[in-house]
């Protein structure tokens, strides 16, 4: 099997043999081959591509790897170091992916020329095999979208807390809400920005009063924004009944997760047995049929009334820091869980090409 890394100056071809792949060792295809610059006009195609650039990604990024070799898959690894070399390579057609992971273009403006490339690649017909997007763009946009997927969750009976949306400030500076939409909000409410994502990023959890709302607003002044009631979870046995649920690649995962310490636990079967928790697979589901993503997470909770309640719609750029590593990260076998049911549907996807 190959991987291929790209240096500051050179593409450089490597051979992985699976035993090298364990013990980090590269052996220079070179010997064997040339450099891509001057092989045959046919492009060099690979299983996967990886675009990232968040340091803490590496764990994931590396699981990703060591898994996909493990079916006899290639990869290709693209960073800052490599990305100006990777777009000339993919412009002169010298180099095509199957299947890409983009985890960075989204907050870095240096890949967006890249991720252009590859959507237009993805819709292309001259293509052959094409290029799958994992995520793609557009979806991936409105999912992002907390007002669009609001929205789209009540219309598809999906149930979500009490909500008002009002309009970016920089748009309409009078609010229109009414006291009595303001009372059933409760105090205290929350308040999200709609697209301003990423770590809680413009949340507040805490805000009170019409003035609360006027003076947040205006921090993300082009931004639509919720206010959502908050909502208090019902205790199962001793955890708070409040969930992050990965949906990926057709798979399920659930998890406890204690929206106070950020911490994970992930739900064993006796635990989805006993405290009846199969719903959160079945709303994972109808959530992907909404936003229609590969791999995302959300977040649900189970209220003192019995219901279920969606209270953070699409978390589309998970973070997969694994737990054994990061005390406020994802299980490990829930990481492991998720990378298998990619590497397994990229393989599925390539065994016409003589991968065993």
């Amino acid at each position: 099997m190959s991987i291929f890394r790209l240096s500051h100056d050179r593409l450089q071809c490597l051979a992985i043999s699976p035993a090298c792949v364990e013990k980090g060792n590269e052996v220079s295809f070179l010997q064997r081959a040339s450099t891509l610059n001057t092989v045959e006009s046919t492009p060099r195609t690979y299983h996967l591509a990886l675009a990232w650039n968040w340091l803490y990604d590496e764990d994931f990024i590396r699981l990703i790897e060591g898994l996909a070799h493990a079916r006899r898959l290639t990869s290709f690894v693209i960073q800052q170091h490599n990305l100006d070399e990777t777009l000339e390579l993919l412009q002169k057609r010298k180099l095509e992916f199957r299947f890409v992971l983009d985890r960075a273009s989204d907050e870095d403006e240096r890949f967006q020329p890249l991720a252009h490339l590859l959507a237009r690649r993805a819709l292309s017909t001259d293509s052959s095999p094409p290029t799958r997007i994992i995520n793609p763009y557009d979806l991936l946009k409105r999912a992002a979208d907390k007002a669009t997927m609001h929205l789209e969750f009540l219309s598809h009976g999906i149930e979500v807390p009490y909500t008002i949306i009002i309009s970016p400030y920089a748009y309409k500076r009078e609010i229109e809400l009414s006291l009595t939409e303001l009372a059933r909000l409760g105090r205290p409410f929350i308040m999200k920005p709609t697209t301003t994502t990423g770590g809680g990023t413009g949340v507040v959890l805490g805000a009170e009063s019409l003035k609360d709302i006027i003076e947040t607003r205006q921090h993300h002044k082009n931004d639509k924004y919720l206010l959502q009631e908050k909502v208090r979870p019902a205790y199962l046995a001793d955890n708070r009944a409040w969930f992050r649920v990965f949906y990926a690649f057709g798979s399920v995962a659930l998890c406890w997760w204690d929206d106070q310490t950020h911490a994970y636990e992930q739900i064993l079967p006796e635990d989805e047995e006993t405290f009846d928790l199969g719903s959160l697979r079945s709303i994972a589901r109808r959530i992907q049929e909404v936003c229609r993503l590969d791999f995302f997470s959300t977040e649900i909770v189970y209220t003192h009334d019995q219901k279920y309640l969606v209270v953070d719609y699409v978390n589309e750029m998970c973070d997969m820091r694994p737990q054994s590593r990061f005390p406020d990260g994802v299980p490990d076998t829930v990481v492991r869980t998720i990378v298998t049911s990619l590497v397994e549907l990229v393989h599925k996807s390539v065994q016409p090409e003589g991968i065993a």
